[in-house]
């Protein structure tokens, strides 16, 4: 029997290491050795014991880039050495959201390193379909596909187009992603935060306006961004409830809202306001293969970089001991990647 190193969230607060069986591909899977892996707030929630629908003990994991190093029976459409990065969510492809092609909301999705083990192990095996080839990025920037895929996601929701307004709510990995996408599509993006530390990251790393929506102008920052108007498109990723509920106020007439961050209560949106400017709203989840292919071609072209939200590195070996006091209690965390030994 071969064994493999496993990181293992046991319960609420304790992450442990285990030795465990290395696994063997089942028909129409892929054996992949893990080279590099984001951090997501996920996981930081499974750690804290606030992440609903989920079960201990489970290796957490989503945000993966591999290489292949074997096949199973009938498995095809990578080869072994081919550098790949994982779509997480496995779908039923029966539900009627599949078969309308909305797999990223699947009745009975589930999410590898959520719902099931994932990849902060030395290997996993996975369907050959969950593997997109990544041989054109780096390790480091195809770690982060995932999270820029659901970013993706949420500007194509918002059906962005060049020249538009788009003001994005929350400058986390996420809101980070949607800038550089909308951006990337041509469009003129300002971002709001709270947090000076993320409005400096947000100027020297995307290049677009940085806005503090706590201050007495700040409607009037934003109206001197856009040529004196509102946004057309307001995309939320804080899912913060205020801002949330606010965003309404954020938009033009005839403007558009996507909430891409989630909370987990009720939302209380002025409807005079909603109905006044007739509002377009809409929520985002997840991400599909198409958002998966337009992030690493925008990567593979140079328009997305990893520093757009990275801003640390941990080693796989050592990520049971700095889990808590460089993750947890990491005020200055945006987004870090781990990497394996090769």
């Amino acid at each position: 029997m071969t064994t493999m190193k496993s990181l293992v969230i046991a319960e609420p607060k304790k992450m442990v290491w285990a030795t465990r069986e290395q696994p063997v591909p089942a028909a129409g899977e892929a054996l992949i050795k893990i080279i590099t892996a984001g951090i997501c707030g996920t996981d930081i929630h499974a750690w804290a014991g606030n992440q609903p629908f989920f079960s201990y003990p489970r290796v957490l994991g989503h945000e993966l880039c591999g290489e292949v190093v074997a096949l199973g029976e009938g498995a095809a459409g990578v080869e072994p050495g081919q550098r790949v990065a994982l779509i997480p969510y496995l779908s039923c492809l029966r539900c009627d959201a599949c078969q309308s092609g909305k797999t990223n909301c699947c009745e009975k999705i589930s999410v590898i390193g959520v719902h099931q083990d994932g990849g902060f192990c030395d290997y996993l095996a996975v369907p050959v379909s969950n593997l997109l080839p990544v041989d054109k990025v780096a390790p480091e920037a195809a770690a982060l596909i995932e999270p820029f895929a659901i970013s993706a996601h949420a500007v194509r929701r918002a059906n962005v187009g060049a020249d538009e307004h788009v003001l994005v709510v929350g400058a986390g990995p996420i809101g980070l992603g949607v800038a550089a996408i909308a951006a990337a599509a041509g469009a003129s993006v300002a971002v709001a935060d709270t947090s000076e530390f993320r409005r400096a990251h947000v100027t020297k790393e995307l290049g677009v306006a940085a806005l503090d929506p706590t201050q007495d102008d700040f409607y009037d920052a934003l109206r001197a961004q856009f040529n004196g108007r509102l946004a057309l498109k307001v995309i939320d990723a804080t899912g913060s409830p205020a801002a949330m509920n606010n965003a309404v106020n954020l938009m033009r007439h005839g403007g558009t809202v996507v909430y891409v961050g989630l909370h987990k209560g009720d939302l209380v949106i002025p409807d005079s306001e909603f109905h006044k400017k007739e509002t377009t709203l809409m929520g985002s989840r997840n991400a599909t293969r198409e958002d998966f292919d337009r992030v690493r071609d925008l990567m593979a072209s140079g328009q997305l970089r990893a520093e757009m939200m990275l801003n640390a590195h941990f080693a796989f070996s050592t990520l049971a001991e700095s889990f808590e006091p460089q993750v947890i209690n990491n005020r200055e965390l945006i987004k870090g990647v781990i990497h394996f030994d090769r």
